[in-house]
């Protein structure tokens, strides 16, 4: 809805812009890492380009001075078109969400393709963003696929600066949310023997600063830098430091059970973060990943957060409700970016409307619709909300616990709960995708339409199946959208 004011990372950093850089191609652009690095870009005055799968109206508003191109990496021709005149690329591109059997083909594939184009086109630099990890140990599928992104890239004839880091922290970071969930939510804690790998976290404030000052360090081109903080510390001890500083008082116990895949599924219910990314996070908890050189600290120096400092900067944008991006920004495996409510021909199968006139204002109604959802729930029946939350956690889907990135902005592609954003017209439409596990498709749609001296509020559920267990979960669910969706206008309208 409004636009969030936002305060540099790169305000400290020892390099300087450079107007001799070309255009630059920022790709996963959309995801945690790369929508944090575009502002950076732009504030420092660089011409962006920005690939994303689709063309979206949000991105225009998000960075209004940035060329949005849509292309599917998947694709040469569509990668040999979104490189042309690209000066330096930052390869951002990663598939955690598909899980564990998909990924790493599909990471691998795209780098092909990238490696590919780039060679063919006037690209000088890539700078790709991997992972830490011993690359002669037995690595875990993440870690390994990180790396042969790697060793692909750099087969081609286009110098490539590769980053290895290990897990992130920051607002929004899977790695943080689900520690902080943990601690939170367990008086509890089981620790596995990989719980006491070493590993060498870093801030997310550090890696954009890493990102954007080796473009302006050409020294950095064409090598290989492990960046970390200063601290080497165990899984363990990270999540005992976030219970100090949360002020929780948990018990850490020894466990005897191992097994990864139960530890993914147990946090998948209790973590807002999918099976699909904890799964693999968890698998690489067993490799230990620590700096083996720190070159890096010569060539860009500059002050790197502690990892408590970072826990703490990450507590505050989400109370201050000022997190830019999050890990749920990236699509789920489900999603095909052309399968949108308005390109159905024809529209779903099913639907059913509730609506109420008021005369409070358009503004206040809008407002009210798009506070629902996350902390605040959905102002009615959140019992029953919670219910068909737990049972898609339970099938490992996106479950209820998602939440929403901001508690007072909505932006299409935001998440809430199970839903993401899929179109937004102020103080008119706010349409919602399901991506909760279903036999078939749906949306929810809200819309404001003006009617005599007030407005009329109304509320639809759509959805497209062709089978019959589709039409079965359809039908039985019709009465408790009667329920549902009846007194969720009347909050609506009652709360604005």
């Amino acid at each position: 809805m409004n636009r969030i004011d936002y305060n540099s990372y790169c305000v400290d950093l020892p390099t300087k812009p450079d107007p001799g850089i070309g255009r630059i191609l920022v790709t996963g652009a959309s995801g945690y890492i790369g929508g944090r690095l575009v502002p950076e870009l732009l504030a420092r005055n660089y011409k962006v380009r920005i690939m994303v799968r689709e063309q979206s109206t949000e991105f225009e508003q998000r960075w209004p001075d940035a060329e949005i191109v849509a292309a599917d990496a998947m694709s040469l021709e569509a990668v040999e078109k979104v490189l042309e005149g690209v000066d330096t690329v930052y390869y951002l591109i990663h598939s955690l969400l598909l899980g564990p059997r998909e990924f790493e083909s599909a990471d691998l594939r795209a780098a092909v393709n990238f490696r590919k184009a780039a060679g063919t086109q006037t690209v000088r630099r890539i700078i790709y963003l991997g992972g830490l990890g011993d690359k002669f140990a037995h690595l875990s599928p993440h870690l390994r696929s990180r790396i042969l992104v790697a060793k692909e890239l750099a087969r081609g004839k286009v110098p490539v600066t590769t980053f290895r880091a290990a897990i992130i922290i920051g607002s929004g970071s899977a790695s943080y949310e689900i520690m902080d969930r943990l601690i939170r939510n367990l008086p509890v804690i089981p620790i596995p023997f990989w719980a006491r790998t070493r590993c060498q976290p870093i801030s997310i404030r550090d890696i954009v600063k890493y990102l954007v000052g080796s473009l302006e360090a050409p020294e950095t081109s064409g090598r290989e830098f492990d960046i970390g903080g200063d601290e080497i510390l165990t899984y363990e001890k990270m999540m005992r430091i976030i219970a100090d500083l949360l002020g929780k008082k948990r018990w850490f116990v020894s466990s005897p059970i191992s097994n990864i895949g139960l530890y993914a599924y147990l946090a998948n219910l209790i973590t807002p973060v999918p099976n699909a990314i904890t799964r693999c996070l968890l698998e690489s908890s067993i490799n230990e990943v620590v700096c083996q050189e720190s070159n890096i600290k010569k060539l860009i120096p500059f002050k790197l957060l502690s990892f408590g400092e970072a826990v703490k900067r990450a507590a505050l944008q989400e109370e201050c409700d000022t997190v830019h991006t999050r890990w749920s920004d990236a699509y789920p495996p489900a999603y095909h970016p052309t399968v949108t409510l308005g390109s159905m021909n024809p529209p779903p199968c099913y639907m059913s409307t509730y609506s109420l006139v008021s005369g409070k204002p358009a503004a206040a109604l809008f407002t009210s619709i798009c506070s629902i959802g996350g902390r605040e729930g959905w102002f009615h029946s959140n019992w029953l909300w919670s219910l068909r939350g737990s049972l898609d956690r339970m099938l490992t889907g996106v479950g209820m616990s998602r939440g929403r990135r901001s508690r007072s902005t909505l932006r299409v592609n935001d998440v809430i709960d199970f839903w993401r954003v899929e179109d937004l017209k102020e103080n008119s439409v706010l349409l919602l995708r399901a991506e909760m596990i279903l036999p078939g498709r749906a949306w929810l749609q809200f819309r404001i339409e003006p009617e005599g001296s007030g407005n009329r509020l109304i509320v639809t559920a759509f959805f497209d199946t062709h089978t019959i267990a589709g039409k079965l979960y359809w039908f039985v669910c019709i009465p408790f959208h009667v329920v549902i969706f009846k007194n969720l206008i009347k909050q609506i309208e009652r709360r604005s």
